[in-house]
């Protein structure tokens, strides 16, 4: 029982991105910060007072607390900014941790098993092979070459779990495999729609394509946003859109396919340069003219992607297993990290 308590407090302690110091802190002297690390290694046990004030500071339940973590999280590839600290990026790990923890129970009350299988099996070594591992892809996937109209979604019907989480601007996304089975996707809640879609697909390329493990990881990447251009604007249509050849290319036209297709213009205009259909002196010219143009940076004002992202999977199934009292009210509103009352408010059953 300590060494449970131990791990979760450290673990709530990492995802508030709070150092024992600190903690103690907020506290306000109730608990020294030694005593909470003799917590965290289980040579000690917090009476129901101090647990119930750890809760409220590091902003979980109580039941959080003695919640066994069955879930392993491997092969994280994280994509952020320079910037985003060490003591961010642990946080971001362990809120996806008891992310994927929720997820997985609510599945396994309801019986679900796990069958997740790639369709690309061939070693990735060149962009030339990127391109027909996403022709591929939206052959086995029954996807098509015309705009992806929820690309969360269409992971979740292809058995890859995304979470979104509302942290840092810095961080992008990442993605890796919970049980060494099971993959996922995560993606920062803040930033666009047309962000979030480029990066799910990056993270995709991550999970997916088979890369040669010689290369370096900066040519991987590459690799990965090679994967995602290509997904969103598939080579074929791209082709139909702006042609083989431009010698320049109107700012509407670049609007008109990202309001369609929901991917950037700078996405979309290294689409055209990776094509060969802009050259590298066109691409350079257009991204001094981004550099020195904040609101084409930006993009505000340039088109907006008008269709949704989102998934909804996650409380589908604690709804599904509240109507059918599978679980309890209490136990949903505990996986949907809710008050009771918040939960009471959002369940309708007929």
């Amino acid at each position: 029982m300590k060494i449970l308590f131990g791990q979760r407090i450290k673990s709530a302690r990492i995802m508030a991105g709070l150092s024992l110091r600190e903690l103690s802190n907020l506290l306000e002297g109730l608990v020294s910060h030694n005593a909470i690390s003799k917590y965290e290694r289980g040579e000690m046990l917090p009476d129901s007072k101090i647990l119930i004030a750890l809760a409220k500071v590091l902003n979980v339940k109580t039941d959080y607390f003695l919640r066994s973590s069955k879930v392993e999280i491997t092969n994280i590839a994280f994509r952020k900014k320079a910037g985003l600290t060490v003591r961010n990026c642990s946080s971001i790990k362990e809120i996806v941790k008891d992310c994927m923890e929720r997820y997985l129970e609510i599945e396994s009350f309801l019986l679900f098993e796990h069958s997740f299988f790639n369709p690309l099996v061939a070693i990735i070594n060149s962009v030339e092979e990127v391109e027909d591992a996403v022709d591929k892809l939206l052959v086995k996937w029954n996807l098509g070459t015309n705009a992806l109209p929820n690309v969360l979604e269409m992971l979740e019907d292809n058995d890859i779990k995304v979470v979104e989480i509302e942290v840092d601007e810095k961080f992008d996304g990442l993605s890796g495999w919970a049980n060494q089975i099971i993959p996922f996707i995560v993606v920062n809640k803040n930033h666009s729609v047309e962000r979030k879609r480029f990066t799910a697909l990056h993270e995709l390329g991550h999970l997916l394509l088979n890369i040669n493990s010689d290369l370096y990881q900066k040519e991987k990447e590459l690799l990965c946003h090679r994967f995602a251009g290509a997904m969103l604007l598939p080579k074929k249509t791209i082709f139909q859109e702006l042609g083989k050849k431009r010698s320049s290319i109107s700012i509407n036209e670049l609007i008109f396919i990202k309001e369609t297709y929901g991917i950037s213009i700078q996405a979309i205009m290294a689409r055209a340069k990776d094509l060969t259909i802009i050259s590298n002196d066109q691409y350079v010219k257009f991204r001094i003219k981004v550099n020195q143009n904040s609101k084409l940076k930006s993009e505000i004002g340039f088109g907006h992607y008008n269709g949704m992202e989102y998934t909804s999977r996650f409380m589908q199934l604690i709804y599904r297993a509240t109507a059918e009292e599978i679980i309890t009210m209490s136990k949903a509103a505990s996986l949907s990290n809710m008050k009771l009352a918040q939960f009471r408010d959002t369940f309708m059953s007929i």
